[in-house]
């Protein structure tokens, strides 16, 4: 009696979910069947067909680093019912281990900050050129929809998803199952095509059970070639991931994630180590170039910085990581002021220089970087938040117009395990994360001053000297220049604006 009173309360919980979810899918696109591609993702759109790095990665982010580590400990178990022909049941198992009582909100952020990153970089360039010659497309996955939706959509061109579906409660947790789907995959698929026509073109590999293959007019398998009956030009490529969280820097396959685990506890002591180094030590700044490398970093400067003077130099640098600074303090060998504001108190309270903090009030920030500058050397991030990728964000003009001595900086790391920046996560353990990699890498280039008549003295407006220094730094680095701002940044990976409260 109690079994089936918890089927039947299950069902009714999966009845309730597709009804909140009814509203939040669009309705069904009807296709023609020309200019029409139905694509897989697994396998065929990306390389690799085993999903298991992508759950291990919803398992750290959603659900933290234990459920991590239980998920790859369950990973022999999947083998086994793979090898059995028990796909189904082995894609359920990492489902309920990655997902089981994560929030729904949680798990869709992941999905939009974290994956899209490494799902592009699985791309296949082949199936990518097929797929993009279509004008219509859809993409199948046996993935839940929410893991796969804003990759598809954002950075693939897909107009609908065909996925599973979680159950998730009323509180909005994952129950860690799927909902029974009534309908096949091929069906599924049909309806969103027009009544008596069929998908143009289908790719996916082979499969000896009916799939949504047999429903498309033409069918392809990997390895797939350009085929010039679709278009005769070449599509781009698909639109670059700029903006993603996550801390981990390689996708975690079993073989790496197992590697990241058995060096977490290590990394961690070594880090506390080299911060001990640096700030507790007091270590005189001079001497930090000869420490660093015997504490496995590395630094490299290139050009010559300007030397100490009476008026203070205003180092407009990219920004990769809360470190910029800090690198730029100890490649000169004396201590310069650093502009902040976002970070926590607990990494102004660790930094070995001074900070000030901007309030993001445009006549505020400029007294007091004018005043900053009046008593010495000051560093400034105009990006205004740190960027990951070769791009560089819009500079802010603020800058031009409180100086002339402006020596552009550029700026750029290495790591190897653990990304030291975040946007969702918890910002004073940055820092941290950087010096838990095994040989973490900085690399700065100090550009000439600008000459009088590229500033704002010889006429120019503040606009075009900001763009003008972000030009100089993207050549100096082979970056690309974006219009993206901070906003734009954190709109993208934690649904707000990134301004932080009074």
């Amino acid at each position: 009696g109690s079994s089936v009173a918890s089927v039947a309360s299950l069902r009714q919980l999966e009845a309730k979910t597709k009804r909140r979810r009814s509203h939040e899918q669009e309705p069904a696109m009807a296709m023609a069947e020309a200019d029409s591609v139905v694509a897989e993702l697994e396998g065929t759109l990306l390389k690799d067909q085993d999903p298991f790095p992508y759950f291990m990665l919803l398992a750290l982010e959603a659900s933290g680093l234990v459920r991590f580590a239980l998920l790859l400990l369950l990973y022999p178990l999947l083998l086994l019912f793979r090898a059995a022909g028990r796909g189904d049941l082995a894609l359920r198992l990492m489902v309920f281990a990655a997902a089981a009582g994560a929030r729904e909100a949680e798990i869709a952020a992941a999905a939009r900050a974290v994956l899209p990153r490494f799902y592009m970089d699985d791309v296949d360039a082949e199936a990518w050129r097929v797929y993009a010659s279509c004008g219509k497309r859809v993409v199948v996955t046996a993935l839940p929809r929410v893991m796969v939706e804003w990759f598809a959509r954002e950075h693939l061109g897909a107009g609908v998803v065909v996925g599973a579906e979680l159950v998730i409660t009323r509180h909005g947790r994952a129950t860690g199952l799927l909902m029974r789907q009534e309908d096949s995959v091929a069906d599924r698929v049909q309806t969103l095509f027009e009544a008596g026509h069929r998908p143009g073109v289908g790719l996916g590999r082979p499969n000896p059970a009916p799939s949504f293959l047999s429903l498309c007019k033409e069918q392809r398998h990997p390895p797939f070639t350009a085929c010039s009956s679709l278009h005769s030009n070449q599509p781009t490529p698909p639109p670059p991931v700029i903006f993603h969280d996550g801390r981990l820097v390689r996708r975690p396959t079993p073989a790496t994630a197992l590697l990241t685990l058995l060096w977490m506890p290590f990394g961690v002591l070594l880090a506390l180590v080299r911060m001990a180094v640096g700030v507790v030590v007091l270590v005189p700044v001079w001497n930090m170039p000869y420490l660093i490398p015997v504490f496995g970093g590395k630094l490299v400067v290139r050009g010559r910085p300007p030397p100490p003077a009476t008026t203070g130099v205003l180092f407009v640098c990219t920004h990769r990581t809360l470190m910029d600074p800090l690198a730029i303090t100890v490649a000169l060998g004396r201590r310069v002021t650093a502009v902040t504001y976002s970070i926590s108190r607990l990494s102004e309270l660790l930094s070995p220089i001074r900070t000030v903090r901007l309030s993001r009030t445009r006549e505020v920030d400029a007294g007091r970087i004018a005043a900053e500058l009046a008593r010495g050397d000051l560093v400034l991030c105009p990006e205004g938040t740190t960027c990951r990728e070769p791009f560089l964000l819009r500079f802010s003009m603020l800058f031009a117009e409180l100086t002339d001595r402006i020596v552009p900086v550029a700026i750029d790391y290495k790591v190897g395990f653990f990304h030291p920046t975040t946007a969702t996560g918890w910002k004073a353990m940055d820092p941290l994360f950087f010096f838990m990699n095994p040989r973490p890498a900085y690399e700065v280039t100090f550009l000439s001053q600008l000459p009088e008549e590229a500033t704002c003295s010889a006429g120019r407006s503040p606009l075009d000297v900001a763009n003008y220094v972000q030009r100089v730094l993207a050549a100096a680095l082979g970056f690309e220049c974006t219009n993206y701002t901070r906003r734009d940044k954190y709109r993208i990976l934690a649904g707000n604006d990134g301004s932080l409260s009074s």
